[in-house]
């Protein structure tokens, strides 16, 4: 079996990696996976040591501070509320809470509970739980008959492919979403709802692979002093965005991508109005792209303030910077905390991507498997569109979703595997120990699916 899906992209170095055998089976190790600590309350002795030698290891640029979780839902979830008690702390000026804010938020009103919201995308997915589920809008089967929160939604560029010969065709199609973000903004201010951020994926997986081009965000940056008006005068109402969250790549809805530019641009901004920025690198993170954060590509000259994580990287949780730190005890906070058998093994994992250079080998590998699919493309063009991909985190456009689902199904029994996004396109999520060979053998297989086709 070739699987190029590693269960919902959470397998990093593929399955019975020797190392990783080894590991489990040292007598030393047996208690951390026998025995699971409320980590909040009682974490192990050497808890944050083990902490150094797997996710500090490898903590972007410029954030110090670490929580784990145990998925990517409860990741994005509590981020979404330490960007909320940051904020909240900076509106009110002190650290303390007012008698009427511990009476009201236990009622669900303001202003202990206050009004934000998270702006978000149509094709976006970021977790099932209350309010990721109220930004994630790639399948209706993930939220119908759940309430929600009236959060905005914009669209998301739908580009269109090979991106050198429909330049002009793109730029209107994100001039018309970029355009359509900033009167959710004025519709929402109207509404006196405070836009508390802003999430995106650069690619949509789920939704359909769908990419949007590096121009679209140079766009964003050309209209972008409109928006900072306007965020000057929500300061004024009070109705201020307190953060953006974006992905790197919209994973779930159709991978879609955006520009290193527009990611640069959209930092400036957050930082010039005192927005947090945060980074969902649930399904991007961990080597994929080539780099270990995929918003490494990106170039940042000030690092992102939060990024969450979870399936490759063996278990969940966000970095942040010191200065979004809770300011008390237990307002973020489960029973688990995670898992310290996680990190045992992601250590490992770490070591091997280390030492067998596997975010090199994801860019080498990658590039002969996109190369292979727009061979593809050129060959079954009745079959296969919009090729598109970042490392081995590529995808292609079936010609619609029948078509989409019987190709992943002859695959599946030419023992082959692949998954499924968005209306009808197929993407790849092969583990980092995934090779040129592999990628040759795939290309073959799904030839001759092609060739047979009907």
């Amino acid at each position: 079996m070739l699987d190029l899906y590693s269960q919902i992209s959470s397998v990093p170095i593929g399955y019975n990696h020797p190392a990783l055998m080894k590991l489990v089976q040292q007598p030393q190790n047996a208690s951390t996976f026998i025995n699971r600590p409320a980590l909040g309350i009682l974490p192990p002795e050497n808890f944050v040591e083990k902490l150094q030698e797997s996710l500090l290891s490898v903590a972007p640029k410029g954030m110090s501070q670490l929580i784990t979780m145990a998925c990517g839902s409860c990741s994005n979830e509590n981020a979404f509320k330490t960007i909320f008690m940051w904020y909240r702390n900076k509106e009110r000026g002190r650290t303390g809470f007012s008698k009427e804010e511990l009476e009201t938020c236990m009622v669900n009103q303001a202003p202990g509970c206050p009004d934000y919201s998270i702006l978000s995308f149509m094709g976006a997915f970021h977790g099932r739980t209350m309010g990721c589920l109220a930004t994630t809008h790639s399948k209706a089967i993930h939220k119908i008959d759940i309430p929600s929160f009236d959060w905005p939604i914009a669209p998301f560029p739908r580009l269109k492919y090979p991106l050198e010969e429909f330049v002009k065709e793109n730029q209107q199609e994100e001039a018309r979403c970029l355009e359509e973000v900033e009167d959710l903004i004025v519709k929402y201010r109207k509404k006196k709802r405070t836009v508390a951020g802003i999430i995106v994926e650069p690619i949509q997986s789920e939704g359909g692979d769908n990419h949007a081009s590096d121009d679209f965000f140079r766009k964003l940056r050309d209209i972008s002093r409109k928006v900072e008006d306007l965020i000057v005068k929500y300061r004024k109402k009070k109705r201020t965005v307190a953060g953006i969250i974006v992905e790197p790549i919209q994973s779930e809805g159709g991978d879609n991508h955006a520009s290193d530019d527009f990611f640069r641009k959209l930092r400036d901004i957050s930082r010039k109005h005192g927005c947090a920025f945060l980074v969902d690198e649930v399904q991007t993170g961990g080597g994929c792209t080539g780099k270990f954060w995929a918003h490494e590509h990106w170039g940042l000259d000030d690092p992102a303030d939060v990024m969450t994580f979870s399936k490759k990287m063996m278990t969940g949780g966000f970095f942040h910077r010191e200065e979004l730190r809770p300011n008390a005890p237990y307002r973020i906070f489960n029973t688990w905390l995670g898992d310290p058998c996680k990190n045992l093994l992601l250590a490992e994992v770490i070591n091997v991507i280390k030492r067998e250079d596997l975010l090199k080998n994801a860019t080498h590998a990658g590039k002969a498997l996109l190369t292979g699919l727009l061979d593809l493309q050129a060959r079954y063009p009745q079959f296969i569109s919009r090729v598109r991909g970042r490392g081995t985190f590529c995808s292609f456009d079936a010609p619609d979703e029948p078509t989409r689902n019987k190709l992943i199904s002859i695959a599946r029994s030419k023992g082959v595997v692949l998954g499924g996004c968005g209306d009808k396109s197929i993407r790849f999520r092969p583990t980092l120990v995934f090779r040129d060979h592999h990628a040759h053998l795939f290309l073959n297989i799904f030839s001759d699916i092609l060739a047979d086709f009907k």
